[in-house]
């Protein structure tokens, strides 16, 4: 692990999450782990999982049944890997996959994913993070397909995106068997427009979606406001 670039560790409560320079994280892989909010009983997957973030924040929130963390980039996996480890997290398991060719052991009860934001020709790629937010590797389409692999009837999918890709969202989730059932919007506040749309799907679920209340991250004094504080970990 020496050789990685930026190595560090950010203590998230009682997990040590080892990042770099290549595999960070921000606010929306919280506000994705809140808002999927896994039962004791479910096993859980995360797709695109990076460091591992957001599979930390559920085991540290929620303490799911089971986590599988699905990553494609090796040293992602070697990331969490290393996390699981030194945190000694239990029923936790980091797998370096395509998730185009995963599929889970056993039937999952949630899926989350924090999927590539841009469309492959879409503005400034980054050569550090092109295959984090450019679907230079896979499309929300491929993530939708995933899903529909692994996840029980009945099973949630939850993903975060830019709003401007919401129809895209919704479409790969109806032509999965994946129905959407659940929307939030993130802005930092009523003033401004949203800058990130949370959406649940339901595995063979009746049409029926349910827009929530708009989630706002800054207060009038420009601090954070208490809901954003909530998802966040503290020691």
């Amino acid at each position: 692990m020496t050789d990685i670039s930026g190595l560090s560790c950010e203590k998230l409560g009682r997990v040590g999450l080892y990042i770099s320079d290549k595999h960070r994280f921000g606010t929306d892989a919280f506000l994705l782990a809140d808002f999927a909010a896994p039962r004791h009983k479910d096993n859980v997957a995360d797709l695109c999982s990076g460091c591992g973030i957001v599979a930390a924040v559920m085991y540290e929130r929620f303490r799911p049944k089971s986590i599988t963390a699905v990553e494609i980039d090796g040293e992602g996996t070697a990331l969490f890997g290393r996390t699981i480890t030194e945190s000694g997290l239990e029923d936790v398991t980091a797998v370096c996959a395509d998730l185009k060719d995963w599929r889970a052991e056993r039937e999952l009860d949630l899926i989350t994913c924090n999927p590539p934001y841009f469309t492959e020709g879409a503005g400034f790629i980054s050569p550090t993070a092109a295959n984090a937010r450019h679907e230079l590797l896979c499309s929300i389409d491929d993530v939708c397909r995933a899903a529909k692999l692994s996840l029980k009837f009945g099973g949630r999918l939850c993903v975060c995106n830019r709003p401007e890709r919401l129809c895209d969202i919704l479409t790969a989730m109806r032509s999965n068997g994946i129905e959407p059932k659940r929307l939030r919007f993130v802005a930092k506040n009523p003033d401004s427009a949203p800058w990130l749309v949370l959406a649940e799907g339901k595995k063979g679920g009746r049409a029926f979606l349910t827009v929530e209340k708009t989630l706002y991250t800054t207060s009038t004094d420009g601090s954070f406001t208490p809901e954003l504080r909530s998802c966040y970990l503290t020691d």
